[in-house]
């Protein structure tokens, strides 16, 4: 799993001219999901999102967790997180999980954040043409990739 993971004051997601999942101070998350992924990646990456400290203390260092502030979380699949792009100028995404892998683990780590924050997540549709609408804070913006949890 490769998750793009900005610090915001404000995100929302439109589908259709419908908004899906719209958060304000907290993670706007774009997440990539891989054949390789499981379940064990999905704890993993949870725990880290939700540990993360990124957040301003009183003395303006990253230091406060998401439970710290307050904050919430808007997930929103991207295959295109997984796109090869070594080849000619059209990417491949060769790499990243069909449907039929890719949502089961989606979900799972929905269930997971929502377990760890106590809070309902929210997303954007699977799939679906999004529109995602944000105001950076910081700018902060972290990229984990759980095939890089052995050297952490």
């Amino acid at each position: 799993m490769r998750a793009v993971i900005q610090r915001v004051t404000q995100a929302s997601c439109t589908v259709e001219g419908n908004i899906t999942g719209q958060i304000d101070t907290g993670f706007l998350i774009l997440l990539g999901i891989e054949d390789a992924d499981t379940a064990e990646d999905v704890q993993w990456l949870a725990q880290k999102i939700v540990g993360m400290r990124v957040f301003g203390d009183e003395n303006g260092m990253m230091n406060k967790a998401l439970a710290d502030v307050g904050g919430n979380i808007l997930l929103i699949s991207q295959f295109t997180l997984f796109a090869q792009t070594k080849k000619g100028n059209r990417p491949s995404f060769i790499r990243a999980a069909k449907p039929d892998k890719a949502i089961p683990l989606y979900e799972q780590i929905i269930e997971a954040l929502k377990v760890l924050t106590g809070q309902d997540i929210a997303t954007g549709i699977f799939g679906a043409d999004m529109k995602i609408n944000l105001l950076n804070d910081g700018p902060v913006t972290i990229i984990m990739d759980t095939k890089d949890k052995e050297n952490h």
